[in-house]
């Protein structure tokens, strides 16, 4: 499919630029015709003089200043790519609400009222996250090269099939590895592994988008950028790159914090205890570990997909083994 062309519209932002630029250029030569001419006038003294041509000339150049502001903001990270993520990320947070509320035996309904506050609260903290992702992402060579490639007119086809098949294995293999880490945990903790405390199939696989895109944006383009970024600060490689020992500590530290971000999660079923946040921070680091290693070498787009498949193993996969044969 043939990308949007945008040559006519940047032909067009560029005539609406001269034609402004021009008129600001005939504007400051009218007024300081004007004003030499006026100020011939001996009723006017220097000092008022030289104060009107002074906020002329402020003016004109704080509208310079204008210019190179808005271009400054333009170039600072890739917009398109920002409003796509902050939709994704939006619609991914109302998708996880009926999963969320099962979960918390919840009964309240979803309303429209509670759509729109949940999309404004996840739009909000979102446009920040992912505007600090994409900006510090950019300085340390991280992002989404594959949908920032499609997005300048690349075809990336070939690119988006070779992150396909080690993506999804990696995710499953992901899933797999969390399931059996948990049956020790089960065994523990009898009251996880009981069939009454999983949401219906449908509704896991819906939380499976917020998992894959809202979960990824936050805790690999955010934080692990974020941590590369900072550890790229205080050191960083011979050829001006971040140190791998910078990376693997983002990856690491961005696991841990999956895992203690679903404690919530889980203390809507068991108590917590120590037992407890081990297990979430283990299973869930083992997830973490490779879906920040797929960010650091091929890319946020590989993380979703590995991610959204894992979850599709916990959240539809598992349940529906389970149901079969229980």
């Amino acid at each position: 499919m043939d990308l949007y062309d945008n040559s006519q519209a940047n032909a067009c932002v560029s005539s609406c630029l001269t034609s402004l630029a021009k008129y600001y250029v005939f504007c400051y030569f009218s007024s300081e015709f004007v004003l030499k001419q006026k100020f011939q006038n001996n009723s006017i003294d220097i000092i008022g003089k030289n104060i009107i041509i002074g906020h002329i000339r402020k003016l004109r150049f704080s509208n310079k200043s204008i210019f190179e502001l808005g271009d400054f903001v333009k170039k600072i990270i890739d917009w398109k790519l920002f409003f796509i993520l902050i939709i994704l990320c939006v619609i991914s947070s109302l998708l996880v609400l009926p999963y969320a509320l099962e979960l918390a035996s919840s009964e309240n309904e979803i309303t429209a009222s509670s759509l729109i506050l949940v999309a404004v609260q996840n739009f909000v903290m979102f446009a920040v996250v992912i505007f600090l992702g994409l900006l510090l992402g950019k300085q340390v060579g991280m992002g989404l090269p594959i949908l920032q490639g499609a997005l300048e007119g690349a075809n990336q086809t070939k690119a988006f099939k070779s992150i396909i098949t080690p993506s999804v294995f990696l995710g499953v293999l992901a899933g797999v590895l969390i399931i059996l880490f948990s049956l020790p945990f089960n065994y523990w903790i009898p009251e996880l592994s009981s069939s009454e405390a999983a949401p219906a199939i449908w509704k896991g696989f819906l939380a499976s988008f917020y998992g894959g895109i809202a979960e990824e944006v936050l805790l690999r383009l955010f934080v692990v950028s974020l941590i590369v970024w900072i550890t790229f600060k205080i050191k960083k490689t011979a050829d001006g790159r971040p140190a791998i020992w910078g990376i693997w500590l983002a990856i690491i530290l961005s696991a841990i914090l999956f895992g203690i971000g679903h404690l919530p999660a889980t203390a809507q079923i068991v108590p917590l205890s120590g037992l407890v946040v081990v297990r979430a921070i283990l299973l869930n680091g083992i997830g973490g570990i490779i879906f920040g290693w797929l960010y650091w070498k091929k890319g946020l787009e590989s993380a979703i997909i590995a991610h959204f498949s894992a979850d599709i193993v916990l959240h539809v996969i598992s349940p529906a083994v389970l149901l079969f044969f229980g």
